[in-house]
């Protein structure tokens, strides 16, 4: 089982990044996946969950990227993404794919200035 993350990167504040994370070694169907992060001093925090049972789909959100960021998942390539707009200098962080139960990608690194 595999997380690889990507799409890090340099940004200015206001700017937009997508990361992006292949599973392998499962499918994502099903399966609840999303991102955490990971400030330097801080603990890691969840930024955004996404889960898909048999009925339908549930989303989450830290409140600190609600309408800024957003979570989506294309399971014919058992990929979930992470759409971040506007991104503030607070959002700077190692960024970690997740996936149920307890599944974590190599994380990949956020940095937002000027």
């Amino acid at each position: 089982v595999q997380l690889q993350a990507s799409g890090g990167g340099l940004v200015q504040p206001g700017g937009s990044l997508r990361l992006s994370c292949v599973a392998s070694g499962f499918t994502l169907d099903y399966n609840a996946i999303g991102w955490f992060r990971q400030a330097p001093g801080k603990e890691r925090e969840r930024v955004s969950c996404i889960s898909i049972s048999s009925s339908d789909a549930r989303i989450s959100y830290a409140d600190s990227v609600k309408g800024r960021f957003t979570i989506s998942r294309d399971n014919a390539k058992n990929t979930v993404y992470l759409q971040m707009n506007s991104l503030k200098p607070e959002d700077m962080a190692v960024y970690y794919c997740w996936a149920f139960p307890n599944f974590w990608g190599q994380g990949t690194q956020v940095t937002v200035s000027s």
